[in-house]
């Protein structure tokens, strides 16, 4: 164990370079996490996969030591989430979920993102220039999951606003985070008695009827309906709207694989796991509890202390990967952990997938020219050690 200089900035602006440097010391480092408290940071694939499956490692809150955790703190209403859950609450809940998040729900919903991008594309082309998160990589996946959920047109935009609010909040302004939330809550809260006395075909009516479910088998607690719906549209959209932007970023950073890409289309939905290793959205998993003192890389982490596995690093370890800081389209044997392992894998992983392949797709299809319109030294990444997103990714085409 040893106790790195890097700093949370350092890490930010160029996480793949401090976390080779992390790996190559140690496997795991005793740092100061973003909320100024120490943490025990996990670098080596093997470690961070291992310990994504470990029931020893908890999710809930109430496994950390007192003065251990002072991350940012939702409403009871809406921290009663998968995020925060081990066994069996965890269990109970995902399998209801997946009883609504079925494979032909998301299927349907093939034709219906293909004509929200080639509607989006349309909008660009007369433009010439634009930035793509704006015009494309971030109302395509906030029209996607808020169709899913059954979220009104009318109100999509405030929800971009206070997903973005949270995601990257103002230390200065702290009140705007907390209005954000209430906002939601507010929000959710309502629609979901309006779905109740009026239920339609979406995944939001079908968690209902499951919440309400006469027979009281398994049901949700209202809480944990009205957290799982903020879940699912808070992580559909911040995610995908990153895991887009950074994989066309990619694509026009090393030209030969994107002339690949052009060469051959059918490579585009086998490609996604490489973007995802590459520059996926979360660099951090959830932050973990041990129950009990657990022995990670050799090192022993005392009970009730922070872990946080460092996915961006695990998917970067030459051990796991040949030439790791390569993007490589026709990568296949990926095993890459941007959508986690064990229990907890993606419950959205296959509408990011099919998301994406759209997305990339059409983009590429409809601007055969398409570029950086700034240098790429003047890209900015949000400030934000979980999240790996752009601020704006100028282009031309």
């Amino acid at each position: 164990m040893t106790t790195s200089d890097l700093t949370v900035k350092a890490l930010i602006a160029d996480p793949y370079a401090g976390y080779a440097a992390l790996r190559a010391i140690a496997p795991v480092h005793r740092v100061t996490g973003p909320d100024g408290l120490p943490v025990w940071l996990v670098t080596r694939y093997a470690d961070v996969r291992q310990a994504l499956a470990d029931p020893r490692l908890s999710l809930d809150k109430a496994h950390a030591a007192p003065g251990n955790y002072q991350g940012f703190k939702l409403p009871p209403t809406l921290d009663a989430n998968l995020l925060n859950m081990d066994p069996p609450d965890h269990t109970r809940i995902r399998r209801l979920v997946t009883k609504a998040f079925t494979t032909r729900r998301i299927a349907a919903l093939r034709g219906p993102i293909e004509q929200v991008a080639e509607k989006l594309l349309d909008a660009m082309a007369p433009l010439g220039r634009t930035d793509l998160l704006t015009a494309y990589a971030g109302p395509l996946p906030i029209t996607v999951i808020c169709d899913l959920l059954g979220v009104p047109e009318g109100d999509r935009h405030d929800f971009r606003a206070w997903t973005d609010t949270l995601i990257t909040p103002d230390p200065h302004r702290p009140q705007d985070a907390k209005a954000a939330v209430g906002a939601m809550l507010g929000f959710f809260t309502g629609l979901i008695e309006r779905k109740r006395t009026a239920p339609a075909d979406d995944l939001l009516s079908d968690l209902i009827a499951v919440r309400d479910d006469e027979d009281g088998h398994g049901r949700l607690s209202e809480d944990e309906l009205t957290s799982l719906a903020f879940l699912i549209l808070f992580a559909g959209y911040e995610n995908t709207v990153h895991l887009i932007a950074n994989a066309v970023l990619a694509l026009l950073t090393h030209p030969e694989q994107l002339a690949a890409l052009r060469t051959e289309p059918a490579l585009i939905e086998g490609s996604f796991d490489e973007f995802a290793r590459y520059d996926g959205p979360s660099p951090l998993s959830i932050r973990r509890f041990p129950r009990e003192d657990v022995t990670i890389g050799g090192v022993t982490v005392p009970a009730g202390e922070t872990v946080l596995l460092a996915i961006a690093s695990a998917n970067r370890d030459p051990d796991q990967f040949a030439d790791p800081d390569r993007l490589d389209v026709r990568r296949r044997d990926s095993g890459h952990l941007s959508l986690g392992h064990g229990i907890h894998y993606c419950l959205g992983a296959p509408l990011a997938r099919m998301e994406t392949e759209i997305a990339l797709t059409a983009l590429l299809r409809r601007f055969p020219d398409l570029a950086l319109d700034v240098p790429v030294e003047q890209l900015r990444h949000r400030p934000a050690l979980r999240a790996r997103g752009l601020l704006e990714l100028p282009v031309r085409y």
